[in-house]
């Protein structure tokens, strides 16, 4: 009986708990580990068949290579159409090997979905918004990271073929898995003649000598061979083409940054990206996750231009509050990191007027092994020039592969017959390290990058009316005054998109009854009113964030009127008022 009631409890947590079992992918998703691009569009079909009443799943493109580019999309109908809430939107992985940022937005979705009704601040969030969730933007790219053999930077491109070596060949010289362990790592070949010798404290690392001194080896580079047979090594690998230079916004060509394309939009699955935030005309704020170096980025990308003061603090209300969800983090322009063209933040905000951030996920140095954690954060203008850190940080990387990830991450350095070069030794680093956490520090990661997404989808705007009065000035004339109050810190349009008249901005508008005068008040003390010339009925405004503003119109006659404010990224308001 006793073994009986074993089993049966063994049953039931079986049944109970919900986990991927055979090949199915159920909600919760887990967050241990990383979806590859087929387990990605799985999770999305799990969670849209578990709350179909909140979700819409959609295909809003195809990618170069024929992929299925899913967005899906978040809203609560029973509280309003998607079109009337502030919108959020979220993407990731727009290059291919930056996975994690995948995970970010897949757990957002996630979380918005398995604690709505559960917890109150979520629940809010999920009836007051309209969420647009893109996990994966280069679905080519991540398909190739996980099914072939890569470095952590390879793999990046929109998959349209180049001629990088300008030999009349397409992408027939990528590196090659010589050792067929699943990566692409590095060679190296002992020369006495060379530039680098083994560190004496770890033979697994080399650095340069120093002048006069005698060299141990010469790097040649990631492991493959010549291909082409044009006397070089991995010259011609897939692409180039970086999606994150391809977008139309101040897009220069490839004399001016590498990876920009042909001409904008070159990339299928990009343009159709872009196509589907077009439509999305509510989007107030957006995210677009890669994953290196733990910065949050905003606009301009380019130190010549300047946006209004009052967007600078807009975006402050986030910026300043991420790097406090997201310890070790730096919050600055990009500009700041290097000057980019053609880049997504750019593209929604000035084309948009949508508030943008770059999520910069994972800092390296968050892989210790020392007694202290407190390492300060790295200079922004210091992260920019790293490329891959000095020998004591790789010591101290290489010891947390060995006591904490037990050598998982990296390839010990072993001989190999090369058809070129002889006598070689191939080792280093393993795909699935360097740029992305090891998947037991993935839940934290996550959690904290969604938290600050969460932070700006409260922050989106909520405006309030308030006719605080209504008096009769004689003549048959009211005037009735109007205040809208905006609760959080976003403003209801950008500064840039009002002020260069992107969009029809919001209006105030008052029906029922003429209206022979109106205008903004500038104060309601001393009846200060900048009234409109011209149809004083209609009001074009923006409310600012934690903010409100005033205005006054003369009605002529009796009854009942009618206010009412309409807004593309704000919630809307009406009331009537009787004369």
């Amino acid at each position: 009986m006793k073994r009986f009631n074993i089993i049966i409890a063994l049953l039931l947590v079986i049944f109970s708990v919900k986990a991927e079992t055979k090949g199915k992918i159920e909600v919760p998703l887990r967050f241990d580990r990383y979806y590859n691009y087929a387990e990605v569009n799985e999770a999305l079909k799990a969670l849209n068949a578990a709350y179909p009443q909140l979700t819409k799943l959609e295909v809003v493109g195809k990618s170069d290579e024929g992929r299925d580019i899913y967005a899906l999309t978040i809203n609560n109908p029973k509280t309003g159409d998607e079109f009337t809430k502030p919108g959020v939107y979220v993407d990731g992985n727009i290059h291919g090997n930056e996975v994690q940022a995948g995970e970010v937005c897949l757990y957002y979705a996630n979380m918005l979905l398995t604690k709505y009704g559960e917890n109150e601040k979520v629940t809010k969030t999920v009836d007051r918004n309209a969420h647009y969730i893109i996990p994966v933007v280069n679905v080519d790219g991540r398909f190739h990271f996980f099914e072939d053999a890569h470095t952590p930077s390879s793999s990046r491109s929109i998959r349209i073929a180049r001629d990088d070596d300008n030999d009349g060949l397409f992408d027939e010289d990528a590196p090659d898995d010589l050792d067929g362990d699943g990566s692409i790592t590095q060679m190296r070949i002992k020369d006495p003649n060379g530039e680098y010798k083994a560190d004496p404290k770890d033979p697994r690392i080399l650095v340069r000598i120093e002048p006069g001194e005698k060299g141990d080896y010469t790097l040649l580079g990631s492991e493959g061979i010549d291909n082409d047979k044009d006397g070089k090594l991995n010259e011609d690998a897939e692409g180039y083409l970086d999606p994150n230079r391809n977008w139309g916004n101040s897009w220069m060509p490839n004399y001016v940054q590498q990876g920009a394309g042909s001409f904008p939009f070159e990339g299928v699955g990009l343009k159709a990206i872009n196509e589907f935030i077009q439509k999305k005309t509510n989007i107030i704020v957006g995210f677009s996750f890669h994953n290196n170096g733990g910065m949050w980025l905003r606009v301009p990308s380019e130190k010549s231009i300047r946006i209004d003061p009052s967007d600078v603090a807009a975006y402050d209300v986030i910026g300043k509050n991420a790097i406090k969800i997201t310890p070790g983090y730096v919050y600055m322009p990009s500009y700041d990191l290097y000057p980019t063209y053609g880049d997504t933040d750019a593209q929604f905000f000035f084309n948009y007027g949508i508030f943008s951030f770059v999520g910069e996920l994972f800092q390296r140095e968050s892989e210790t092994y020392r007694e202290k954690t407190d390492k300060p954060a790295q200079p922004a203008a210091e992260q920019s020039q790293r490329r891959g850190g000095n020998p004591e940080e790789t010591r101290e990387q290489l010891k947390f592969n060995d006591y904490v990830m037990q050598g998982e991450m990296y390839t010990e350095w072993k001989a190999f017959k090369h058809p070129v070069y002889g006598e070689v030794e191939i080792g280093g680093w393993i795909k699935m390290s360097s740029r992305l956490p090891q998947p037991f520090m993935l839940p934290e990661l996550v959690h904290r990058n969604a938290a600050v997404v969460f932070l700006a989808a409260e922050n989106t705007p909520e405006i309030s009316m308030e006719v605080f009065e209504v008096k009769n000035i004689g003549n048959n004339l009211n005037q009735v005054r109007v205040r809208l109050k905006n609760k959080n810190g976003l403003p209801s349009m950008t500064a840039d998109a009002f002020s260069k008249k992107l969009y029809t901005p919001d209006m105030l508008k008052v029906t029922g009854a003429k209206v022979v005068a109106g205008g903004k008040i500038q104060d309601f003390r001393l009846n200060k009113v900048s009234y409109k010339e011209e149809k004083p009925e209609i009001q074009f405004i923006s409310v600012p964030g934690h903010g409100n503003v005033e205005y006054q119109f003369l009605v002529e006659g009796k009854g009942e009127i009618t206010v009412e404010y309409s807004s593309q990224k704000a919630n809307d308001v009406k009331t009537t008022v009787k004369l």
